[in-house]
């Protein structure tokens, strides 16, 4: 595999029923989401008040990627994308409607819930790849185009995840801690539904004979590690990860402890996250043709410190949600203008492996992270992780721009489109 696609022309895809039916699928399965990332940590600081024990709630859900992530995005390569999609769905409001009872029952612990939290995470990595490899197959390949659809993707997911989905699943876990996990197993079901009425969007190789899984996940990552652009990119999207899970891991014990802000308005907090989010959703597509990938990453970075160093400076709960839509903001940049650039310079044939295998470096690097926030804050107590977050941030934005440079659009940017 060489890095250029020069051979490899644009899908001729309709944005229309295909995507919208991707959205709402996105806007329905990440509310539900969204109630549960507020309902676990609150549950879990129910069960226990261990910050490192808390932390592995967090860490469970990357954790997934590193045992299946590579072999999953093989798997997705040359399995029909919708099928793959609905599959998982549906896996995971059987795993969550089961949490549920569990909690109702009265016999949830803490390694319940941990082993929930990965398992889901296990469905995702079969999901998120191949919903990554489905948006080209639905958008075609123009770069505005994607990154448009991009932002829209995952502006729903901050909606859903941080503005709607926590403050419901917060509010709902104050009235019944079972509430807010029956609710996430419905939207799985309503998202499942909307997916059955896509196309099948097999990948290109699907009449083609596949070697075993294993090398096939290898031919992927070789791929990945070869490109120039990709790896960089991929450095760049785990470094921001770790960082920000150091920070977030044990950040529901701060909120309660220093903050003193109630079960019921954690997810509030979450919420302002939200905000700063759909703001940058709106404007990266505008923002690209401005910088480089690396100069927003960098940027990203920096913002990311300053956000955490705010939150440990909050007087309040207030104070610290605006710092939080700094925090969503950064997150929100790298994410999209991340998940555009891999859709642009990977085959379709590879998609499903690289998606995969990004995900498993930054969602490892995001486990061990939370790992690491939590022995943090078991030996510094819960502002230890907060301030070795900024810390680390801030040098990680100097160490981007050193390294690899922050130039205009004109002096660079059109690497994006390229070899590496």
């Amino acid at each position: 595999m060489t890095e250029a696609m020069e051979d490899q022309q644009p899908v001729d895809a309709s944005p229309g029923r295909g995507l919208n039916r991707l959205l709402a699928s996105t806007g329905v399965s990440i509310a539900g989401q969204g109630m549960v990332l507020a309902a676990v940590p609150l549950l879990a600081a129910r069960l226990t008040s261990d910050p490192f024990q808390v932390s592995l709630t967090v860490a469970a859900t990357y954790a997934a990627w590193l045992v299946v992530g590579l072999p999953a995005g093989a798997l997705v390569d040359r399995w029909p994308r919708r099928i793959t999609m609905v599959v998982a769905d549906l896996s995971r409001a059987v795993i969550v409607g089961a949490l549920a009872v569990a909690i109702l029952t009265g016999v949830a612990q803490l390694w319940i819930l941990v082993t929930s939290v990965f398992l889901l995470g296990v469905a995702g990595c079969f999901f998120d790849p191949a919903a990554q490899a489905a948006l080209p197959l639905v958008v075609g390949r123009d770069q505005q185009r994607l990154a448009t659809a991009n932002g829209r993707i995952w502006s729903l997911d901050l909606l859903g995840r941080s503005l709607i989905g926590p403050p419901l699943g917060a509010a709902l876990f104050a009235l019944g801690a079972s509430i807010p996990f029956f609710g996430n197993a419905v939207a799985f079901l309503v998202s499942a539904g909307l997916l059955v009425g896509l196309g099948q969007m097999a990948p290109a190789t699907h009449a083609v004979a596949h070697p075993p899984v294993l090398r096939s996940a290898r031919e992927g990552l070789r791929y990945l590690v070869r490109h120039g652009e990709l790896r960089r990119l991929t450095i760049g999207m785990a470094t921001f990860n770790f960082i920000y899970n150091v920070a977030f891991s044990t950040l529901v014990l701060f909120a309660r402890d220093r903050l003193h802000v109630p079960e019921a308005w954690f997810g509030a907090l979450l919420a302002a996250s939200a905000a700063g989010g759909i703001v940058s959703g709106y404007l990266v597509p505008k923002l690209r043709r401005q910088f480089t990938a690396r100069s927003i990453y960098a940027a990203g970075l920096l913002v990311q410190g300053c956000g955490w160093l705010l939150v440990f400076v909050a007087p309040n709960g207030w104070f610290a949600g605006i710092s939080l839509a700094l925090v969503g903001a950064a997150s929100m940049a790298v994410t999209v203008l991340g998940g555009t650039a891999r859709q642009r310079l990977t085959p379709d044939a590879l998609l499903g492996r690289v998606s995969a295998t990004t995900r498993v470096a930054g969602i490892g690097a995001a486990a061990l992270g939370a790992i690491v926030g939590g022995l943090i804050a078991d030996a510094q107590g819960l502002s230890g992780n907060l301030l070795t977050a900024s810390v680390l941030a801030g040098a990680s934005a100097l160490l981007l721009v050193l390294r690899f440079g922050a130039t205009p659009r004109g002096a660079g940017y059109e690497s994006l489109d390229g070899p590496g």
